[in-house]
C-alpha cells in the first residue's frame, strides 16, 4: 500500500471533516427552513454563492439572488418539517437525502418535498448547492416550492 492509499474500513481525515462540515451546514439550512428564518438558512452560504435548483433550472449566483429564491418562504409555507439522512463527503464535496414536508398558506395544501442536495464548500460555507427534488402537491408532482 502507498503513501497515498487509505486502509480499508478507515476514513480520509479530509472527508471526517467535510462529514462534519456537511452535517452542521444541512442542519442549520433545514432549522432556517423549518422556522422560515431566512437569515439563518443564509448563514450557510458563500457571499458567492452558486444555487441550482434542478437540473434544468438555471443557476442563480450570489446571496441577493439566492435570497430572492426562498424569501417567501415565511410567507407562503406553515407547519414545515425538515429532516435529512447521512453525510456523504469527497474532498471539499457533501450530499445528503432530505425530506421537508410543509402546508401552503394560502390553499392549505401538504406538500410533500423530498430529494438531495450537493453542495461544495468553501472555508465553512457551502459555495455551491445543487438541490434536486420533487414536491408532491394535493396528489399531484408539482415543480414550485
Amino acid at each position: 500500500m502507498s503513501g497515498t492509499d487509505t486502509p480499508q474500513g478507515t476514513v480520509p481525515e479530509l472527508a471526517v471533516d467535510t462529514r462534519t462540515l456537511g452535517r452542521s451546514l444541512i442542519d442549520t439550512f433545514g432549522r432556517g427552513w423549518s422556522k422560515g428564518d431566512l437569515d439563518l438558512l443564509m448563514s450557510v452560504y458563500t457571499p458567492g454563492v452558486v444555487f441550482i435548483e434542478t437540473p434544468f433550472s438555471q443557476p442563480l449566483t450570489g446571496h441577493d439572488a439566492v435570497r430572492r429564491f426562498w424569501a417567501d418562504v415565511p410567507y407562503s409555507q406553515s407547519e414545515i418539517a425538515f429532516s435529512s439522512g447521512e453525510i456523504y463527503a469527497a474532498g471539499p464535496w457533501f450530499s445528503s437525502e432530505f425530506k421537508c414536508r410543509f402546508q401552503r398558506k394560502r390553499t392549505g395544501q401538504w406538500v410533500d418535498a423530498r430529494g438531495a442536495i450537493f453542495c461544495e464548500t468553501e472555508g465553512a460555507l457551502i459555495s455551491e448547492m445543487r438541490m434536486y427534488w420533487h414536491r408532491w402537491n394535493g396528489g399531484s408532482e408539482t415543480s414550485k416550492p
